[in-house]
């Protein structure tokens, strides 16, 4: 090796599932584990990793640009974070005294609070008004040791209010050190305008609104919120095979709250994941199973709805040798938080996944869940050098010491983004120091 921009040392364990393929039931509990560890890396990919010992042997010759010592901190594959509704207008803290008295969530969306609620703070808010706000919460989750996260619309309700999300998300792309990869869900409810004309707003998303995102290359994926009051298996089946045929591959919001079909409907259709999955049923996992659709569970919505179910992690595992992922459900209702690490404690205590678990769930299962396991999700030669650098001793730490943010820096692409807990990385000509 002639050159090395950046070598990683001082690794007290480096934590990695293996491979590029998702990781199904028990192979979850099979991470490599390897003690005083080193990672090289060159033009942003990288090109050795292994005990200290056998890389410096390696790079004997080499020159190296750049060293940088983590300290004897832990180091994992850069966390992805495969389900958020990143970009929006407003909150909903008012919602919290009514959720606590007891009005349910649909209860509250048919009401026209909830999602319809935030449509139209996001109508309201300019295109530079939900940039800055989603670029909080981005840093935010940098911060939390996050290096890709998936981004949905669906907060605009209207072709214009559509693009606008999307078109901020892209815009966020270019710019920010993650990587934000872009979900279409212009089927998230059925807005004010429509109401008791689902099918009229079926037609505006499939003539219209598809079309557009798919001329402006706003999105990769299509999402459908199939749920009793919202869209049905047959209305979401119209709307996500049509979003097939224009290359967005079909994602859905399924079984969150009864048991509709959604996990049958994302076997049937060949969907990359399915979402939520709290009611799935048994034929509707084995649907999936069969079909390979990733789950993306989301504890953090279960538990800020102060629900007593939860997504059936264990039977998905165990039963049906499922590739569990997780994510934050960033969202302004359901879900409002950005902490990963959050999920990862919640993840441990409801769904009862064990640490190994939790760590496969939150790289290598979750690039899959959206497309990128060949480039990130493990710490593999050829792939992108995306890693989080953890203050906690061993994997059961992140759990266990939960409430706190254990990231002590990140690197993205073979930069460092993250040190000492404080953004380093330049954008557009400023220093972030965000904290």
């Amino acid at each position: 090796m002639e050159r090395i921009d950046l070598l990683v040392t001082g690794i007290g364990r480096l934590v990695t599932p293996p491979g590029d393929d998702p990781r199904c039931g028990q192979q979850m509990k099979e991470v490599h584990v390897i003690m005083d560890a080193v990672v090289a890396i060159r033009e942003g990919r990288i090109v050795a990793f292994g005990t200290a010992k056998d890389v410096l042997d390696l790079l004997i010759d080499a020159e190296i640009a750049e060293t940088i010592d983590v300290g004897g901190r832990m180091v994992t594959p850069g966390l992805v974070d495969p389900h958020t509704h990143l970009v929006h207008g407003g909150s909903r803290e008012h919602e919290l005294g009514m959720k606590r008295s007891g009005i349910s969530y649909l209860d509250i969306l048919a009401q026209g609070g909830g999602i319809l609620s935030t449509v139209q703070s996001t109508h309201m808010a300019s295109e530079q008004d939900l940039y800055d706000k989603a670029h909080r919460s981005l840093n935010e989750m940098l911060l939390h040791g996050v290096t890709t996260v998936e981004a949905k619309s669906g907060y605009g309700l209207s072709l214009e209010d559509e693009l606008k999300q999307l078109r901020v998300a892209k815009q966020l792309n270019d710019t920010h050190p993650l990587d934000i990869v872009s979900t279409f869900m212009g089927a998230h409810a059925v807005p004010l305008a429509y109401k008791g004309r689902a099918d009229e707003y079926i037609d505006l998303i499939v003539d219209e609104m598809l079309p557009k995102v798919a001329e402006e290359k706003l999105a990769e994926f299509c999402d459908v919120f199939c749920e009793q009051g919202v869209f049905s298996v047959e209305q979401s089946r119209r709307i996500l095979l049509k979003g097939k045929a224009y290359g967005l591959l079909p994602k859905i919001h399924a079984d969150e709250i009864e048991s509709l079909g959604g996990a049958e409907l994302a076997g049937e259709i060949g969907a990359i994941s399915a979402e939520h999955l709290l009611a799935a049923t048994d034929i509707g996992l084995a649907a999936m199973a069969k079909h390979g659709v990733i789950p993306v569970l989301l504890p953090g919505t279960s538990f800020n709805l102060g629900l007593v179910k939860h997504a059936r992690a264990r039977d998905m595992i165990d039963t049906y040798e499922l590739p569990v992922a997780l994510a934050t459900d960033y969202n302004p209702g359901s879900c409002p938080t950005e902490s990963i690490q959050l999920v990862m404690m919640l993840a441990s205590l409801n769904l009862k996944m064990t640490p190994e678990e939790i760590i496969t769930a939150c790289t290598i299962n979750a690039a899959n869940a959206l497309g990128r396991g060949d480039r990130i999700g493990s710490i593999a030669v050829g792939k992108c050098a995306d890693l989080t650098i953890l203050d906690a001793p061993n994997l059961a730490y992140l759990p266990y010491h939960f409430g706190i943010n254990h990231t002590f820096g990140v690197i993205k692409d073979g930069n460092v983004i993250v040190w000492d807990r404080t953004i380093v990385a330049k954008e557009s000509g400023r220093e972030e120091g965000a904290r």
